[in-house]
C-alpha cells in the first residue's frame, strides 16, 4: 500500500512538471511569433523605404517617388518600427537619404498647412532648418545653427480687418488683405505707401521681392473709389502675386471722408473688375490732375502711411521702402539665411542695429539690375548711379560707398560695412531692413516738405544704432534718373517745415531721445 502511494505521488509531480513545461514552452513559442510578424512589418517597412530611396536617386525629379517615400515614412513615423528605425539610423546602421529629405518634406508641409494652394510659398519660405524628425540629433547636430524659429523670437499677426482712428486720420487696417498666412519668423515684408496713381509700380516690385507687401493707400473724398477700382483691377487683371502677397490698408483725414465705406467683406466679395476698362490711374480724369487730393489741394502724408504700414506688417523683420524703390530679386530668403547663419561678429553685438540697402538709379532705357554684378557694369557704363547723386547726393551717399561699388558680389548675403550717421553722413537718409522696434516716422511731416525721415534718422544717431551695410542687397529705383527741377510751391513748404523742425521737433526730440555728440537732424 505505502509502495503504491509513493508511485502514485511520483506521477502526480511528474505529470505537473509536464504540464507547466508545456505552458512555458507554448507561452514563449506564443511570444516569438508576435516579435517576429512585429520584425517582419517592421522588415517590410524597411525595404519599402529603402527600394523607395534607390528610385529617388536614380531620378530626383520623380515627384510619385517623393509622395510615396513621404507616406512610408509617415507611416513609419506613427509606429514603433518607425521609432525603431530611427534609432537605427541614428546610430550609422542605415543611411536612408532620401527618407530623411521625406521627414523634411513633411515638415514643412505642417508648417505651411494653413497656407494657400496657390504653389508660390517654394520662394517665401526657408525649408528643413529643423532636425529630422527620423534622425534623433548627434553632438554635431546640437551644436549646429538654431532655426529661424528660435533666433527669431516673435508674436504672429493677424490679418482681420478692422477701423481705428490714428490723429485726424480715418484708417481701414487690412482692408484687402493677402491670401495667403505667414508666420512672423518666416519671411521679410515689404511696408510701403502710396497714392492710387503709384500702383502701376506694385507688379515690377512684386515680381523681384515674392514677398509680404504691407501697403497704406492714401484716399480721400472722391480718390477712395478710385483706390477700390485699382484694387480690384491688380487683383482681378494683374499677376496672381498682388492677391496673394499684398496687404492693402487705406486711410483719410476726418475732413475728407469718402460718401461711402463697404466693410471688407463686401469689397471681397464685389464682382471682378471689367479688366477691358484699364488701370484707373490710366484714365482721362488722372491724366488731367483731376484728384481729388491736387483739386482740394492736400498735402501727402507721407509718414502716416508709412508708419500704418510698417505696424501692420505680419513678420517680425521689415522693409520700409518707397514703392517706386525695388529690391533686387532673392533679398527676403538670402537676408534670413543670412539671419540664421549668424556669421558675422557685428550680427552679434548688443547695440541695436538695422540693415541698410545702398539705392541707385538708372536710365530710362535700361532695366532694373537682377544682381550686383550687372549693377557693376551698369554703374562703369554710367547707365545707373547712386540715388539723388543730382538732387541730394548727401542724403544717400553711404560710408565706405565707392569701396561697395568697387566689391564683387558674392554668393552670400553678408554684412559689408558697419557705419554711422556721423560725420560726413550726418544727414543720411538710409533704408533698411528693421524690425518695428525702430523709431517711428513722424507724422506731422509731409512729402512735399521734404527732410521727413531725417527727425528718425536723428533718434537712430542718438540711440547708437549701428548700420550694417549688406554686400550684395540693394534698391533701383523706378527706371529714370531724377533732375532738380524748381518747384515755388514746394521750396516754400520745405522752407516751413525746415522751421518747424529747428523750432519745435528737434527739442521735442532731445527731450525724448536725449542728445549725443555728432547726431543732427
Amino acid at each position: 500500500m505505502i509502495v503504491r502511494r509513493n508511485w502514485a505521488l511520483r506521477l502526480s509531480v511528474v505529470f505537473n512538471i509536464c504540464v507547466l513545461l508545456y505552458i512555458c514552452v507554448h507561452f514563449r513559442s506564443g511570444t516569438w511569433i508576435e516579435d517576429t510578424s512585429n520584425w517582419e512589418n517592421y522588415s517590410e517597412a524597411s525595404n519599402d523605404l529603402q527600394t523607395n530611396s534607390n528610385n529617388n536617386n536614380n531620378n530626383n525629379n520623380d515627384n510619385n517617388n517623393n509622395n510615396q517615400s513621404s507616406q512610408i515614412t509617415s507611416r513609419l513615423l506613427n509606429s514603433i518600427e518607425g521609432r525603431l528605425l530611427g534609432k537605427l539610423i541614428s546610430k550609422g546602421k542605415n543611411k536612408p537619404t532620401e527618407s530623411i529629405e521625406a521627414s523634411k518634406t513633411i515638415e514643412n508641409k505642417e508648417q505651411t498647412s494653413h497656407k494657400s494652394e496657390t504653389g508660390q510659398n517654394s520662394s517665401l519660405f526657408l525649408s528643413g532648418q529643423e532636425s529630422s524628425p527620423l534622425v534623433q540629433p548627434s553632438a554635431a547636430a546640437v551644436s549646429s545653427p538654431l532655426s529661424l524659429k528660435d533666433i527669431i523670437k516673435c508674436n504672429d499677426k493677424s490679418l482681420e480687418a478692422r477701423i481705428a482712428q490714428r490723429g485726424d486720420y480715418w484708417v481701414l487696417y487690412n482692408y484687402v488683405p493677402m491670401s495667403i498666412y505667414v508666420k512672423c519668423w518666416e519671411s521679410v515684408t515689404y511696408t510701403t505707401h502710396a497714392d492710387f496713381t503709384f500702383l502701376d509700380n506694385l507688379e515690377p516690385l512684386l515680381q523681384r521681392w515674392q514677398a509680404p507687401v504691407s501697403i497704406a493707400l492714401h484716399a480721400p473724398g472722391t480718390d477712395f473709389q478710385l483706390t477700390l477700382d485699382s484694387i480690384r483691377y491688380l487683383r482681378n487683371c494683374g499677376s496672381p502675386l498682388v492677391s496673394q502677397f499684398t496687404t492693402f490698408h487705406i486711410y483719410f483725414n476726418s475732413k475728407h471722408v469718402p460718401k461711402a465705406v463697404p466693410t471688407s467683406e463686401k469689397v471681397l466679395a464685389f464682382e471682378p473688375y471689367n479688366c477691358s476698362f484699364g488701370p484707373p490711374w490710366s484714365h482721362q480724369n488722372v491724366i488731367n490732375n483731376k484728384m481729388y487730393k491736387n483739386e482740394k489741394k492736400l498735402l501727402y502724408p507721407v509718414n502716416v502711411g508709412r508708419n500704418i504700414a510698417r505696424e501692420s506688417a505680419i513678420t517680425h523683420y521689415i522693409l520700409a521702402s518707397d514703392i517706386e524703390l525695388y529690391p533686387n530679386p532673392g533679398l527676403p530668403d538670402n537676408f534670413l539665411e543670412m539671419i540664421r547663419k549668424n556669421n558675422h561678429p557685428a550680427l552679434s553685438k548688443s547695440n541695436p542695429k538695422v540693415f541698410v540697402l545702398p539705392i541707385f538709379e538708372v536710365d530710362k532705357k535700361s532695366l532694373p539690375p537682377t544682381n550686383k554684378t550687372i549693377l557693376i557694369k551698369m554703374l562703369k557704363a554710367g547707365t545707373a548711379i547712386p540715388f539723388h547723386k543730382r538732387l541730394c547726393s548727401i542724403c544717400h551717399n553711404i560710408p565706405k560707398g565707392k569701396e561697395w561699388q568697387e566689391a564683387p558680389e558674392t554668393p552670400d548675403l553678408s554684412v559689408f560695412h558697419v557705419g554711422k550717421r556721423t560725420g560726413n553722413f550726418a544727414h543720411w537718409e538710409p533704408i533698411f531692413i528693421g524690425t518695428n522696434n525702430e523709431p517711428m516716422y513722424e507724422e506731422r511731416l509731409s512729402w512735399e516738405g521734404k527732410s521727413d525721415k531725417m527727425p528718425q534718422g536723428y533718434a537712430l544717431c542718438v540711440l547708437n544704432y549701428d548700420f550694417l551695410i549688406l554686400n550684395n542687397g540693394f534698391l533701383v529705383h523706378r527706371p529714370g534718373i531724377k533732375f532738380y527741377k524748381k518747384d515755388p510751391r514746394r521750396d516754400m513748404l520745405t522752407d516751413k517745415t525746415n522751421t518747424f523742425i529747428k523750432k519745435i521737433l528737434l527739442p521735442e526730440l532731445k527731450v525724448i531721445y536725449g542728445t549725443r555728440k555728432g547726431c543732427v537732424v
